[in-house]
């Protein structure tokens, strides 16, 4: 049997074919966690390695073919290749950065790679087209294969039902937090993993899927404006990668952190953490953002708020769990609350082959797994008369009266991301200027996840939902369109936010 430090709740076996022995490699086929540190899927590659004294290869590819695939979310994912490749060389193991040059170029070389190995080891992300991609290559891979969760402080499947309510969620995960921070991820792996030397691919398969060219991985526009993508989309300023992540870590914890509670809702401020890009393409992971946080805070597992008899006390209170500042219990609220939530959604209400879908109704992408209440008022209010509509042309253009919405809109075409609170405005004021709740929903699904670097992923179509009553509950008055979910206004948004700034920065 395996020794391997991660936890096995972790760990999910996606076939039945056995470990070969005899095979030449165990190979990692990175796809989610994108990085080298903090990332228990590479940790299970190296402990197989390990076992079957066996060199390790490490797969990560890039399909052209997926949906919204752009200049934007292909140079993000390349600046973090480029940082692996330096890592994976220093540590000796044989990492093979693939871009396909065209849709379906690449299929086959995860069963050429897969062909000769003793074992497959990838990442387990619940969202976009991953979780069948997987399922594919479980059918179709000679050996086991296994799917290793590094998402979050929590594992996607510690709990056994889909949460409904931040609340609900919050007092699930103050119940079992301690004994998962108790297993937590290496920092460094491949720091003394000492493995054994790979040899270079077989000439056959190089030669058929080239690695990706110093010129790509380096930045070069050319390179990158060769592939069959959205060019309309361009990059944003700021790198990808695990580097840039790290260095974008470090100044949160040092600069904003200390002023995220009072700050963070205003754009002036530039108190925000800007790590859910790094977060959702895995160049960073949740245990070392809170690694980061808890030495800053001199945190101690031993000071989770208790009850009196010792046991952890689950009351769902979103202030004092963790014995830290105010500031870093807000930002953790949103780092595991907020963000482990919507991975339950993902995970257990649609899971790919599973067994049945959790206290739940449809896939967590769809319409109708709005909440009964949320679906029975949008149907009361939508043939409400709308005081604008707006194409999703005008829309994508920022073409609309509203000078707060347009800024926001410039904001996520330049930036690839919208400030924390103007994202929740964003979503209310596309919900009143559609036709329909339902266009409302696919406006939104389809500017953030072209636009946003941290879009397709489970935490983004949470916020997307929340605009519709998900998480939420009825609030009153009921009003037009809106009915009984919660209304904002950007009149309500300029009087509450400071936002001069912001404005001279993105409106037109």
């Amino acid at each position: 049997m395996i020794s391997s430090s991660v936890p096995d709740l972790r760990i999910r076996t996606r076939n039945a074919m056995p470990v070969r022995e005899g095979g030449d490699h165990v190979l990692y086929w990175m796809i989610a966690s994108r990085r080298t540190r903090h990332n228990f899927g590479l940790e299970r590659a190296i402990a197989w390695a390990k076992e079957l004294d066996r060199p390790l290869v490490v797969l990560e590819a890039l399909r052209c073919g997926y949906r919204w695939a752009s200049d934007r979310l292909h140079r993000f994912v390349i600046d973090g290749m480029a940082d692996n490749a330096r890592r994976f060389a220093a540590a000796g193991a044989l990492y093979h950065p693939y871009v396909e040059p065209a849709d379906g170029a690449g299929k086959g070389l995860l069963g050429a790679l897969a062909a000769r190995a003793c074992v497959v080891v990838t990442d387990d992300y619940p969202c976009f087209f991953l979780p069948r991609m997987v399922a594919s290559a479980a059918r179709q891979v000679p050996v086991r294969l296994e799917q290793v969760d590094s998402n979050g402080l929590l594992p996607v499947r510690a709990a056994d039902r889909v949460f409904t309510t931040a609340r609900s969620f919050r007092i699930f995960w103050q119940r079992v937090i301690g004994e998962h921070l108790a297993a937590l991820p290496a920092a460094d792996p491949l720091g003394g993993a000492r493995l054994r030397p790979a040899a270079p691919l077989p000439r056959a398969i190089a030669r058929r899927w080239p690695a990706a060219s110093p010129a790509l991985l380096g930045g070069d526009p050319a390179a990158l404006a060769a592939l069959p993508i959205d060019h309309a989309v361009p990059p944003v300023p700021r790198r990808g990668g695990p580097q840039a992540a790290g260095e974008e870590l470090a100044r949160f914890v040092s600069e904003r952190l200390p002023r995220y509670l009072d700050e963070r809702d205003h754009p002036d401020a530039g108190a925000a953490s800007g790590l859910s890009p790094y977060l959702h393409f895995g160049h960073l992971a949740a245990h070392e953002v809170f690694a980061a946080i808890a030495r800053r805070e001199r945190f101690r597992r031993d000071r989770l708020a208790r009850a009196g008899d010792g046991e952890r006390r689950p009351s769902g209170s979103r202030e004092g769990f963790w014995g830290m500042s105010p500031s870093a219990e807000a930002f953790l609220e949103q780092l595991v609350t907020w963000r482990e939530l919507g991975f339950n959604a993902f995970a257990l209400g649609a899971a790919e082959g599973d067994g049945p879908r959790l206290s739940w109704k449809r896939d967590p992408t769809d319409y109708e797994s709005l909440p009964d209440w949320a679906l029975a008022t949008l149907r009361k209010h939508e043939r409400d008369r709308r005081p604008r509509v707006y194409s999703i042309e005008a829309l994508a253009a920022a073409a609309t009266y509203d000078r707060i919405w347009n800024a926001s809109q410039v904001e996520l075409l330049r930036e690839g991301r919208i400030h924390n609170y103007l994202r929740m405005l964003w979503g209310k004021k596309i919900l009143e200027w559609s036709p329909t709740p339902r266009q409302a929903l696919e406006v939104m699904v389809e500017l953030n996840n072209r636009y946003a670097l941290d879009g397709r992923d489970p935490n983004s179509y949470s916020g997307i939902f929340w605009v519709l009553g998900r998480y939420d509950r009825a609030w009153g008055p009921e009003r037009e369109i809106f009915g009984t979910v919660r209304y904002m206004s950007s009149e309500n948004t300029a009087r509450k936010l400071h936002l001069k700034e912001y404005l001279a920065r993105y409106a037109r």
